[in-house]
């Protein structure tokens, strides 16, 4: 057991990601002199800097400031994503202080709140930012850690008055065993991280374990293309969510007017009429319906969400629109596994009929890439171009024999290329494609606004 009332520093190993930035700023807003390491410098890293928090970027426990070094009044907290190998928590380890998990001092949150946790291998971010959003426009508020920037905050953690606390539940690792909310949702099951589960029953069974670690009495929610084959626990109510009629809450009278999409949502206590969603892609009506299953059961009235969801701006790297025009739309997502860049790749076909689309994709992790090159392969032959960039490994070490040449080799597609990423300024000069769309959770995040600033150059 943590004994915060002893804690006056915290330092965070691996704090420039989403899920580490978002509880820096948490803990930083209850008082603590808060401190990391990160490998890389980035605008999270920058933003945090400005806001008060000490940050490092060198793999060396010397650049550690002194005033984090008082084992006893310093938490040391780290996410998986950072080799332990790393020179830093192995110097925290054999001084002898106690390393947590990001995921375990969340379940402690989890604990103290009337927690919402979202769960699913892909949708999850979205899910959580618009069901965060519809609980801060009303009455009832909540505090929301983000797996993303929110557009409508420009922050990935929201603080409310209330004590309802919405956040993602992260399934790499199991850290959202940690979690003991009092309502969850689950948005998806594709087989992902089978480098942690092995398989994609364990990947499964992992998921009916977090359902099980909801509060008696809570509540569950599940996406209707999972509910069939999910083993329910017996003491919560459960409900399900999608597109079709068979489901609790579901989506009807769909209609798009110019780039706004106009729909219904049916609940078990009447329908939720004249809903607008102004962000591009089907997948958020059906992320859309999810999130205000989540709001209409914590208890937000119709039409709070009737007005908050019209003005819902999306996410960034979510299906991110970062060029509109006639000549050029350029879309920036965080897609990296084959499901979700088929929704994505499927959402601009759906949206935008049929213009040319260059897709230019990272993969992240080489066992991902090894164990999903055929669909990887299948998915991107939907494009009218494709840029293959190299592999980013994370937290990873190379594996013989995989490289974005296993997805490139088995694509069908004629118009491709590998590349690195010092190639795609001259691969993009002259881009005659109506759609550009960058796709990967590596850090491709860090060509968007260079991507960005060579097209809207060349549309003068």
């Amino acid at each position: 057991m943590i004994d915060f009332s002893k804690i006056s520093h915290i330092w965070m190993i691996g704090i420039g990601g989403i899920g580490m930035s978002a509880l820096a700023r948490y803990l930083l807003a209850g008082g603590f002199i808060i401190g990391g390491y990160d490998r890389n410098e980035s605008s999270i890293t920058a933003a945090l800097i400005s806001e008060g928090i000490k940050v490092i970027y060198k793999d060396d426990p010397d650049e550690i400031p002194d005033e984090f070094l008082r084992k006893g009044e310093t938490l040391v907290i780290y996410t998986p994503a950072v080799s332990m190998q790393n020179k830093i928590p192995a110097y925290f380890r054999g001084k002898g202080f106690n390393l947590h998990k990001r995921a375990e001092i969340l379940g402690i949150i989890s604990r103290k709140s009337r927690s919402i946790a979202i769960a699913g291998t892909h949708g999850k971010t979205s899910v959580t930012t618009i069901a965060a959003h519809l609980l801060k426009q009303s009455s009832i508020d909540c505090t929301a850690f983000l797996g993303g920037i929110s557009k409508n905050y420009r922050t990935n953690l929201l603080t409310g008055a209330s004590n309802i606390t919405v956040m993602e539940a992260d399934e790499f690792d199991r850290s959202f065993h940690y979690l003991n909310p009092e309502m969850a949702l689950i948005t998806s099951m594709d087989a992902d991280h089978l480098d942690v589960y092995g398989s994609y029953d364990n990947m499964v069974q992992a998921y009916v374990e977090f359902a099980g670690k909801i509060k008696e009495n809570g509540v569950l929610i599940l996406n209707e293309k999972i509910a069939g084959g999910f083993e329910k626990p017996g003491n919560i109510k459960i409900y399900t969510y999608g597109l079709s009629p068979s489901s609790d809450f579901y989506s009807s009278d769909f209609s798009k007017e110019n780039e706004t999409y106009r729909f219904s949502v049916s609940t078990p206590w009447g329908i939720i009429d004249e809903l607008r969603l102004m962000i591009p892609g089907k997948m958020n009506i059906e992320n859309s319906v999810g999130a205000i299953a989540i709001a209409k059961l914590a208890g937000v009235s119709d039409k709070d969400i009737r007005e908050a969801l019209f003005f819902f701006k999306g996410v960034v790297r979510r299906f991110d629109v970062r060029i509109s025009s006639d000549q050029l739309i350029y879309i920036d997502d965080y897609a990296h596994h084959p499901e979700e860049l088929n929704y994505c790749i499927e959402s601009v076909r759906e949206f935008y009929g049929n213009r040319k689309v260059t897709g230019i994709f990272q993969p992240h992790l080489y066992t991902r890439t090894r164990d999903h090159a055929d669909a990887f392969a299948a998915v991107l032959d939907k494009l009218d171009r494709a840029i293959i960039l190299p592999v980013y490994p994370a937290r990873e070490e190379p594996i013989e024999g995989v490289d974005a040449g296993m997805i490139y080799d088995r694509m069908k597609l004629k118009n491709k290329v590998l590349a690195g990423k010092d190639e795609l300024s001259s691969l993009l000069k002259g881009e005659k494609s109506e759609i550009v769309l960058t796709m990967g959770a590596g850090d491709i995040d860090r060509l968007v606004e260079p991507i960005e600033t060579i097209l809207r150059k060349q549309l003068g």
